[in-house]
């Protein structure tokens, strides 16, 4: 009903906004209904012009099914091409997510529940002040949330990415007035047989714990919704915090440990948060954060510092913290032949390989000959002169004056003709193919990923390294 609600509502004023309307209906395939419930949604969009697209997702099973379909659902919708995807949440949502997230031992960002707006993966939640006067205009002539002003100021700058915000204008009404509105134009809409089984925690707090509460305290859905933007409002300024104490200290995405030792130890708990929240990673509970921090700081200095959390791993590497995606180390003896692309994806590797066209700086095409040229991973023994008034080195030597993560090295791209080595991402090209002049030449960049973005050179952008 909700979505239908909102959707009905977002058609309306489309025009007279002048924005452009498509809908996304998100298949979890866990109900035998489920199909059905697609064919409904289609319909009724075809009945009223409004494109429609659906999405099947694979929702593993195991701990948590609600986390599982919800992770998968996120995913659909960051893959959609929009500026903003709106979801229907409500008062009635709000007030149950804040109890789930306090009854969770969350701390103040879940607590703060769901905002209005959250650019999702561009930068931090942007909280929206909505009050007890949001509510839905039931005439027939238009729908229209009326919430106050959002404030709008991100706690740290916002960056530009393809991913969609996540709009939610519906939370300052509650369920009674969008049923209201739903029975008042007469919309048809199918229930989710699944929101009335007490197994799921929300539903066992919606329909066994929040109508008791609701008997003495009638208006705790506005109260419970005010106290997630107080919440709101401290986790914006713990952000603001953490930025100022990592202000010189996170670089490239690492954090210096020594940031983490001059704090008070509450501070330094919550600057780790926020390097951690900086790079999409949900939060790890308490006792895994205080982990983390303990091998951070307490460990070794030649000591090997690994914490799982997630999907991601927490490492350690020349007095900086680096956060690397979890996943399986390229071939060990990985090869692609190039055969003149302009550019190359090596997935294997975590980037993109281009070689644009050059003249007297780069790989001399000459020197290249008609020999094979092929990209291949380190094996161990390579030698390499990027610089013809210095003797040839070992690339072990080179990659650790480089002060390249051992991590990193595996996935770190070598461009070889037949078998000698010609080149290395952040290190050079090797003496003897090295053009000059005006000769024509290829210009090789590596354009890495988070997890194989190479640290050490200056001036490069968006983890690209050109040599």
């Amino acid at each position: 009903m909700d979505s239908i609600v909102l959707l009905d509502a977002l058609h309306r004023i489309a025009r007279t906004l002048g924005f452009h309307l498509a809908a996304l209906h998100v298949n979890h395939q866990l109900s035998p209904n489920a199909g059905r419930w697609s064919v409904f949604c289609r319909d009724w969009c075809r009945a009223r012009g409004i494109p429609f697209r659906a999405v099947k997702v694979r929702v593993p099973r195991g701990n948590s099914v609600e986390a599982a379909a919800r992770a998968a659902r996120y995913a659909a919708f960051a893959g959609a091409a929009a500026d903003y995807v709106v979801l229907a949440h409500h008062q009635d949502d709000q007030a149950e997510t804040v109890l789930l997230q306090l009854l969770r031992g969350a701390g103040v960002k879940g607590l703060a529940a769901m905002p209005l707006l959250r650019a999702e993966g561009r930068g931090p939640r942007v909280e929206g002040k909505t009050t007890r006067h949001s509510t839905l205009d039931t005439r027939p002539s238009t729908l229209v949330p009326r919430h106050s002003t959002p404030d709008t100021r991100p706690s740290t700058p916002d960056t530009r990415h393809a991913t969609p915000a996540i709009l939610r204008p519906l939370l300052g009404v509650t369920r009674a007035e969008i049923e209201a509105y739903a029975r008042q134009r007469k919309l048809k809409w199918i229930e989710d047989e699944s929101n009335q089984d007490i197994y799921f925690q929300r539903n066992y707090l919606r329909h066994e714990v929040l109508p008791v509460i609701a008997r003495r305290f009638p208006a705790y859905r506005a109260t419970l919704a005010r106290a997630a933007q107080h919440l709101a409002e401290a986790a914006r300024t713990l952000d603001e915090v953490a930025a100022a104490d990592g202000a010189e200290w996170i670089e490239s995405g690492s954090l210096a440990v020594d940031a983490l030792r001059r704090l008070p130890a509450a501070r330094a708990r919550n600057l780790l948060r926020y390097f951690l929240a900086g790079h999409g990673l949900t939060m790890p509970g308490a006792g895994r954060l205080e982990e983390a921090l303990r091998q951070a700081l307490d460990a070794k200095q030649d000591a090997r510092v690994l914490v799982e959390l997630g999907d991601f791993t927490l490492r350690r590497h020349a007095g900086n913290l680096h956060l690397v995606r979890s996943g399986s180390a390229p071939p060990a003896h990985f090869e692609k032949r190039w055969r003149g692309e302009k550019e190359i994806a090596l997935p294997e590797l975590g980037g993109v390989l281009s070689l644009a066209p050059a003249r007297g700086s780069g790989i001399s095409l000459a020197r290249l000959g008609a020999r094979p040229v092929t990209i291949r991973v380190r094996q161990g023994g390579e030698r390499l002169q990027p610089d013809c008034r210095r003797p040839r080195r070992s690339l072990k030597n080179l990659l650790q004056e480089a002060r390249l993560p051992p991590w990193q090295r595996e996935r770190l791209p070598l461009l070889y003709c037949g078998e000698h080595l010609v080149w290395v991402a952040g290190i050079g090209v090797d003496c003897r193919f090295q053009a000059a002049g005006v000769e024509p030449a290829i210009r090789p960049v590596w354009g890495a990923g988070e997890e194989t973005r190479l640290p050490w050179r200056a001036g490069r952008r968006a983890g690209r390294v050109s040599l």
